[in-house]
């Protein structure tokens, strides 16, 4: 009986708080966070209006590049709320292309954080999260090489990693955090991603864990992610010997464009996919352009069953290894499975999917063509009669040697002009002009 009040009143405060929902306008060009924050005097940055919103509050954003106060180059919500971008200054009309809202912060920024572009902090069950228009870029963020890793004309060369991942040290190293992020005390409640752009994410577009409600990602654009575009995992449910045995949420990934995610390191042998397929939730995938990704489109391979998947009416290209990696509940081997194998995969559902090439799809064609070319090499520079290891052995010490690396391309940065030609350029599947769904 006790859990029941408690249920009830939980419910109660939901409805309440979104009753009374409020309306928080942002400027970045006219505002001022003196003002309270309406459509005539709207807030300068989205960092204050987080800071004053409550639970189901809508935040409505003119075009801008917004980044934290004081340039500390990352957002965090500490409630669950609604963000819209797309606006004109004014907020008397919305074109997301057109007025661009964009979290992009610069390299400078970038070495006083460690965190995501936009993390939200909390949510419980029955909330809601909805991010809407809003273009995540860490290109600026990133460093890259000057010259390794540069086929000719793409806009820089191969990212650089933190000391502990590659051993150039640079003295403004890539932090290695995702676009959106949602820990697990963000996990609960129903979260909505729609018309956004995740370019250039040093580790994951959206890395999110999710329980008991539905985590919908409509009608987006990927580009040049690192590890993965999106992983979202169950922090519901039950986990058995064996993987998982009772889901707690839903992830419905459709209408998206999916292209160029990057391995962990630059050898290209681990991670660089396009969806993971993460634990203890169902999943339907529908109607994406999931391509050119290092590894292969979609990984299965967390043991989840599958019967909570469908996987339906997407498009797969030029994915490096496979359009699907797979694994067989309670088998462990890891298989790489081609397009026309699908069929023998006992999904909940597994059909329409294709792998024909969008005709005059808007790709970088220079970034394409060093993508398809990519060549990693290592070098075994050892010389054991050299002076230093005549000295080492002299002393008792081991003989040594240095391995030298290189690679023609590693995540180099991907054009925003370039990625955002994407939206609507394939009526079938992937994402959408972005009108449509406004």
């Amino acid at each position: 009986m006790l859990i029941r009040k408690i249920a009830f009143i939980t419910a109660v405060l939901v409805v309440a708080a979104t009753l009374g929902a409020a309306d928080i306008y942002v400027c970045a060009a006219r505002g001022s966070n003196g003002n309270p924050g309406t459509m005539t005097e709207p807030l300068k940055n989205i960092d204050k209006a987080l800071g004053t919103a409550k639970a189901g509050d809508i935040i409505r954003v003119a075009g801008g590049n917004y980044f934290g106060l004081r340039g500390k180059g990352y957002l965090q919500a500490m409630h669950p709320v609604e963000i819209y971008g797309g606006y004109a200054d004014d907020f008397k009309t919305r074109d997301i292309l057109k007025y661009r809202t964009k979290i992009q912060p610069d390299n400078p920024s970038a070495a006083k954080s460690r965190k995501p572009l936009l993390t939200f902090m909390k949510s419980v069950k029955g909330q809601r999260i909805v991010v809407d228009g809003i273009i995540f870029d860490m290109g600026a963020r990133n460093s890259y090489s000057d010259s390794e890793g540069k086929p000719e004309g793409c806009d820089t060369g191969m990212l650089l990693l933190p000391p502990r991942f590659n051993r150039q040290r640079n003295d403004k190293p890539t932090v290695v955090e995702q676009c959106l992020r949602f820990p697990a005390t963000a996990a609960a409640g129903d979260v909505l991603i729609q018309n956004c752009t995740f370019l250039n994410g040093a580790k994951f577009g959206i890395q999110a864990a999710h329980k008991d409600g539905t985590f919908r990602v409509l009608n987006n654009v990927f580009v040049a992610n690192r590890m993965a575009a999106m992983e979202i995992y169950g922090t519901g449910g039950k986990k058995g010997p064996r993987g998982p045995t009772e889901k707690g949420g839903h992830v419905e990934i459709a209408r998206n464009t999916i292209l160029f995610s990057w391995s962990r390191l630059k050898d290209m042998k681990d991670m660089g996919y396009g969806i993971r397929v993460m634990t203890k939730l169902s999943y339907h995938i529908h109607h994406n352009i999931i391509g050119l990704n290092v590894l292969t489109g979609v990984d299965h391979t967390r043991f989840n069953k599958n019967e909570w998947l469908k996987l339906d009416d997407n498009i797969f290209f030029m994915n490096k290894q496979a359009p699907l990696l797979y694994t067989e509940r309670g088998q462990g081997m890891l298989e790489r499975v081609a397009l026309q194998d699908f069929a023998d995969l006992e999904f909940a559902s597994i059909k329409g999917n294709t792998g024909t090439i969008p005709k005059g799809f808007p790709f970088h064609n220079a970034y394409l063509d060093g993508f398809l070319n990519v060549r990693y090499q290592e070098t075994a520079d050892y010389n054991p009669d050299s002076a230093v290891n005549q000295l080492r052995e002299m002393v008792g010490l081991n003989k040594q040697g240095k391995l030298n690396t290189r690679v023609s391309m590693f995540m180099n940065r991907y054009p925003l002009e370039h990625a955002l030609k994407l939206f609507g350029a394939c009526k079938k599947a992937g994402a959408g002009t972005p009108s449509q769904t406004l």
